[in-house]
């Protein structure tokens, strides 16, 4: 354990070294009290799920790893989000996909799915402090294929939008009993290996079928729609693309999602977020590390979360960015990955918000171009891990690595007797 006595000795410490240049640690650490993360569910149990209906992993997603104690059920997958959630400083959400219903043993398909299978989940958010978030499950189904709510089978495009229609519907119960608008995110897989002979054709059935599934009202849920570069097996032709949904997004006022592994590798992330501010109602990231590909790598403190965190600030759009995790790594502790990519998340925005924004603004305001990057580079080896050591200590969370022999302890006691 770090002495209490050395963290705030060395915040004092930070405290003055960013006043010196026009920084309040105080109002860095009122705002990162804020600034809630969307904890992913699917990091517990590699995208498992309680649907009970044999189904392997589909729709272009792979979970690499077979690390032991992975969560098998509703109550071991619920334990391990609330352990994960005390090392995690902070109020957060959860997201929930919707296999993740407490189907209570029994098999229920995706177009009967009901909001009393999540019932039992909005009554334990609420006893644990969590608000709700929600996605549509597309993948891993006998009806996935390749194609769903952009299909022009009839019949399994119609399954797909009546599972989405009740996706909606659960979204908005849950939005309701938490008095806090429900996150609604849809995302699906649909695409081909080789290029189409009509890249038009399924784009056209797919915002029909959005159209349909939008027809409904809802107050109490925030539709997002994520687009995705490419899957496994669909690499040269995604429906859903990055265009697709951001036209939709403009036209039809919703919340485009930005996963930041759905991009180009060499693509800013970043660079997107000040232009979808000013055309769409606001913005919903899946945070993730994508390596040479999609991977959902365990998110990092690296450059590119940094710059995407400072824009965020810059843009003074925090009421406006909704900040979730989307990864899935099996080849390490999962709870263990739970606290790195979070705390790595979180410690960017810290980071962000202790810019010296208005010094840089006044620099460049002047033309003093070599003083604004001066700064912006002395910036980065500021103090701001002092600052972020308060965050955890005021949040009453273990301060540095000493979470770590908390993470090994619970699996020799819990997960590894799995």
């Amino acid at each position: 354990m770090i002495k209490e006595s050395l963290i705030h000795q060395a915040f004092e410490m930070a405290a003055e070294r960013y006043a010196a240049v026009g920084v309040d640690v105080h109002k860095a650490l009122n705002d990162m009290r804020k600034i809630s993360l969307s904890l992913h569910c699917w990091q517990a149990d590699d995208v498992s799920g309680f649907e009970n209906q044999g189904n392997s992993l589909s729709g272009g997603i792979q979970v690499t790893g077979n690390y032991p104690g992975r969560a098998r059920t509703i109550d071991q997958l619920r334990a391990d989000i609330l352990k994960a959630k005390s090392y995690i400083p902070g109020r957060h959400r959860l997201n929930l996909h919707e296999i993740y219903g407490d189907f209570q043993g029994g098999k229920v398909d995706r177009d009967a799915v009901e909001p009393k299978h999540f019932e039992s989940w909005m009554q334990w958010a609420k006893v644990n402090d969590f608000k709700l978030d929600f996605n549509s499950t597309s993948f891993s189904h006998p009806k996935s294929g390749d194609l769903t709510l952009a299909n022009p089978n009839d019949e399994i495009r119609n399954f797909w939008i009546e599972h989405t229609k009740r996706c909606r519907l659960i979204s908005e119960e849950m939005g309701k009993y938490q008095n806090d608008p429900c996150m609604m995110n849809l995302w699906i897989h649909d695409g081909s290996k080789e290029v189409p002979a009509s890249r038009l054709r399924y784009r056209r059935i797919l915002e029909q079928s959005l159209d349909d599934i939008y027809s409904a009202d809802y107050k109490n849920i925030k539709d997002c729609i994520e687009a995705k570069l490419f899957g496994i097996g669909l690499e040269n032709y995604t429906v859903g693309s990055y265009d697709f949904y951001l036209g939709y997004g403009v036209k039809k006022n919703k919340i485009v999602t930005l996963d930041t592994g759905h991009f180009h590798l060499t693509e800013s992330i970043a660079d997107k977020v000040s232009s979808l501010l000013l055309f769409t109602p606001e913005i919903m990231l899946h945070v993730s590390r994508p390596v040479r590909w999609d991977s959902d790598h365990i998110v990092t403190l690296t450059d590119d979360l940094l710059d995407l965190a400072r824009e965020i600030i810059r843009c003074n759009a925090l009421d406006r960015v909704h900040i979730g995790l989307d990864y899935f790594d099996a080849t390490i502790n999962r709870i263990g990955a739970y606290v790195i990519g979070s705390r790595a998340t979180q410690k960017a925005f810290m980071q962000a918000l202790l810019e010296p924004i208005r010094l840089l603004c006044q620099y460049e305001d002047e033309g003093k171009y070599f003083e604004r990057l001066a700064l912006q580079e002395e910036a980065k080896s500021l103090p701001w891990g002092a600052v972020w050591d308060m965050f955890c200590l005021q949040n009453d969370v273990l301060v540095g690595e000493s979470y770590i022999n908390e993470v090994e302890r619970y699996e020799k006691e819990v997960t590894g007797k799995r």
